[in-house]
């Protein structure tokens, strides 16, 4: 809900929001970087949070899902108070889940532009920071999800089903490995391309286990299992391909590397 303060050009309104990042200001001040769901990626001041026990202690972690208020004038837009919804106390306290939902952050802080409403990908990252505290499948295997709807979500989707030049299905390829050219967005069989900078092997099972988690719906896709090759390749490709379109890898990729190695 929003409402006009009695000077004209400041805003009033309270909002969902997730955490994505924290960033001392002065001696006394914070910036936050949130994605909320009615005006998706947004930053805001959090005047004196270090020593304002009243308004913010204990509500700005990283990743924390909270209720606030939020007062916006021309210049900046300012947090008045805060409360938690979600604190998703697990992922901080196991470093693995901390790199992967780091980097989930930092993938939306860097796809999406500020000020934009997403309550699709707000809602992803709810659902897959959820999954994420409470261990409901592997870390990776929610990574692998997060990744292809977000990329879906964003309009970069991979095309998996069938070769992008000759549109043979995917099932009726026959070869047990199947390269996807990274700068086309999709599958290229053997007949149709030679090797490239750009393509990556995967295996066809692979292959169908990522289709099946592009469409699935978020509780049918806890059905899926995937085996150790599987998970690896998937990962691998998925997390070179969101580069290739961010033109850089990101900081927290390479961190949550060094920890799964």
């Amino acid at each position: 809900m929003a409402m006009r303060s009695s000077h004209e050009d400041t805003l009033i309104y309270n909002t969902s929001a997730i955490v994505l990042r924290r960033m001392d200001y002065g001696d006394h001040d914070s910036i936050l970087t949130l994605l909320t769901r009615e005006k998706g990626k947004i930053s805001v001041m959090a005047k004196n949070a270090k020593k304002s026990v009243k308004r913010f202690s204990g509500t700005l972690e990283l990743f924390y899902v909270i209720e606030l208020v939020i007062r916006e004038n021309l210049r900046m837009a300012y947090m008045m108070e805060a409360s938690v919804e979600e604190a998703f106390e697990t992922i901080r306290s196991d470093i693995l889940k901390t790199a992967y939902a780091s980097y989930w952050a930092e993938t939306v802080i860097q796809f999406m532009e500020e000020g934009v409403r997403q309550e699709g990908v707000y809602s992803l990252l709810v659902h897959s920071l959820m999954g994420l505290d409470l261990s409901l499948r592997p870390a990776e295997e929610w990574s692998i999800y997060f990744q292809l709807k977000f990329l879906e979500l964003s309009g970069h989707a991979p095309e998996l089903s069938h070769c992008q030049v000759c549109e043979t299905d995917v099932d009726e390829i026959d070869h047990i490995r199947i390269r996807f050219d990274i700068k086309q967005g999709g599958l290229v069989c053997n007949h149709c391309g030679g090797p490239s900078p750009f393509r990556i092997d995967l295996s066809k099972g692979t292959i169908k286990q990522l289709i099946w988690f592009q469409k699935s719906e978020p509780g049918k896709a806890s059905m899926v299992r995937f085996s150790k090759q599987a998970l690896n390749e998937g990962l691998g490709f998925l997390e070179v391909f969101l580069a290739f379109h961010l033109e850089k890898e990101l900081r927290s990729l390479k961190f949550l590397k060094k920890i799964r190695n």
